[in-house]
């Protein structure tokens, strides 16, 4: 659905921090899109960018056959800026050097600013320190005709050049990432003050040009939505019904493995406060019967998916047949689900149908948010009058408790799981650290322990407590809760759920592309 006049191309060669490139674009208030570079010719062609960034990878430009850029995205005269790979590859198709085998440098590492140059303009002067991220084996050891040294570092002599008549840029580090202080600055600077380009990028303008790409995609075809109950679909729902009224019919489908009363909650906010057709299908003891003892991650999300199909099949032939199946698919579910392959970003959403439906259905997707990150759908969704009280609940994915409930899968440990699930929820809220909280939910761990509760031995199950936070779930932190919090909801948890007698807090950060629990 690209319409925008002023987009910023992003090509992928693998790097796990591609995602925040595009972050830091779109904050600046500029359009942008990732493509992986073995489509980034055609990408380059379709996209028509006013600028390309060039990003990071776990590759070595000296093996062979490794990634490159596309020719053509030196000779358009449009900016370009490389990112450590991205730098490397820019320099080896420039007629540069890089050489693998001299020091390498991971971590934080400090910039030390040589000359002046555009990109630095207002954030860092000449003769200045500046910390930064580094995370490079290889480095450029001769720099293409034309481009100067704007910046060393210690394993870096050619940690930032320029060529500022072609305004063409490079730099080792990762500016990226929040481990750079300034990088949101810079690449601010390249697309604003290097590429020219507006802060266009606004909710409001999305809102407008989505609900026009709708109407023209629908036309005056059938819509039925895949609505989850979370902010994403509910979000996706509205913006579909505002383009295109009753031809929208909203499915909840209860499979069984949402929280404890979601579905009715969902129901009750859908049918009081939003005049929107919604059908409600109760098909739990069809997805537990189908999901009972299989303990298998994958396949428990390839089972949901495949029975989500069925349903919504079954539910578009009863109202007469539809031609488009909506759905929350957001962009990083689309990066995930188009990386090359080798690369460290994976497909981790193997529920959703991304890449299109099955033939039989004779449906096409709508997926109008799937140019957006998790924090700009709630935007939208405040742009289109969601009650903030639901635009900032926690995101739970489509498998639901099924990926909450590692192991085998029954009906006694999903309930389990439900009633451990709501108190921690409720703690939580009762504390006051539901917002600062991105992310939280509890685990039925596949372990019974034997534990003695007043006079009696107990042999119950294992639940682990997770909570994180985030911007936009790509990468997380643990919640660093206060003992006494923990405490407190782990007492409720067993003396109110039989079935568990024991506690324990997940303790684990969540690097870009990861599972989230199971």
């Amino acid at each position: 659905m690209t319409t925008q006049p002023d987009t910023v191309l992003i090509v992928d060669f693998g790097s796990q921090v591609t995602q925040l490139i595009a972050r830091r674009v779109r904050e600046a208030g500029v359009y942008c899109e990732i493509v992986p570079f073995q489509s980034a010719a055609e990408g380059f062609r379709r996209i028509r960018p006013k600028a390309v960034i060039l990003s990071g990878s776990p590759h070595s430009t000296v093996d062979i056959g490794s990634p490159r850029a596309p020719d053509e995205v030196f000779s358009a005269g449009i900016p370009v800026l490389g990112i450590c790979y991205g730098e490397q590859t820019m320099c080896a198709q420039l007629g540069g050097k890089v050489e693998a085998g001299h020091h390498r440098e991971f971590g934080r590492a400090f910039l030390e600013i040589e000359d002046d140059c555009t990109l630095f303009d207002g954030v860092w002067a000449r003769g200045t320190r500046h910390q930064v991220w580094m995370s490079h084996g290889d480095r450029v050891t001769a720099i293409p005709a034309g481009f100067k040294i704007v910046g060393t570092s210690t394993g870096a002599p050619f940690a930032a050049i320029a060529d500022e008549a072609r305004k063409f840029y490079a730099v080792q580090f990762h500016p990226e990432v929040v481990h750079t202080p300034d990088g949101a600055k810079l690449l601010s600077n390249f697309v604003h003050h290097i590429a020219g380009l507006a802060k266009g990028w606004t909710m409001a303008a999305y809102r407008e040009q989505a609900v026009e790409a709708i109407r023209k995609q629908v036309g005056k075809g059938k819509v039925i939505c895949a609505l989850s109950g979370g902010v994403d679909s509910s979000v996706a729902a509205l913006l579909i019904h505002e383009a295109v009224g009753d031809q929208l019919t909203c499915i909840l489908v209860d499979h069984g493995l949402m929280r404890k009363d979601e579905a009715q909650s969902v129901v009750e906010m859908f049918r009081q406060h939003y005049n929107l057709p919604l059908i409600l299908v109760d098909a739990s003891d069809r997805f537990i019967s189908a999901l009972e003892g299989e303990a298998d991650p994958e396949k428990k999300r390839k089972t949901i998916g495949r029975l989500f199909i069925e349903v919504f099949e079954e539910e578009a032939k009863k109202l007469g047949g539809a031609d488009f199946l909506a759905q929350g698919t957001l962009y990083p579910d689309v990066i995930e689900s188009v990386s090359f392959s080798g690369g460290p970003s994976v497909t981790i959403k193997s529920h959703h149908n991304v890449g299109g439906l099955p033939e039989r259905m004779n449906m096409k997707l709508v997926e109008p948010l799937r140019e957006l990150f998790k924090d700009e759908v709630r935007a939208l969704g405040k742009e289109l009058g969601l009650p903030e009280s639901f635009i900032g609940r926690h995101p739970f994915p489509g498998p639901g408790l099924a990926i909450r409930c590692p192991g085998g899968i029954t009906r006694e440990k999903l309930e389990i799981l439900r009633e451990a699930d709501a108190i921690y929820l409720d703690e939580i809220r009762k504390a006051g650290l539901y917002d600062a909280i991105w992310q939280a939910f509890a685990v039925l761990l596949p372990v019974q322990t034997v534990g003695v509760m007043g006079d009696g031995r107990t042999y119950e199950f294992v639940c682990a407590l997770r909570a994180v936070t985030s911007v936009d779930g790509m990468t997380a932190d643990f919640y660093h809760y206060d003992m006494n919090f923990l405490g407190a909801a782990a007492t409720r948890i067993i003396n109110e759920v039989k079935g568990i007698n024991r506690v324990v807090y997940d303790v684990t950060s969540k690097p870009p592309g990861t599972i989230e629990w199971e």
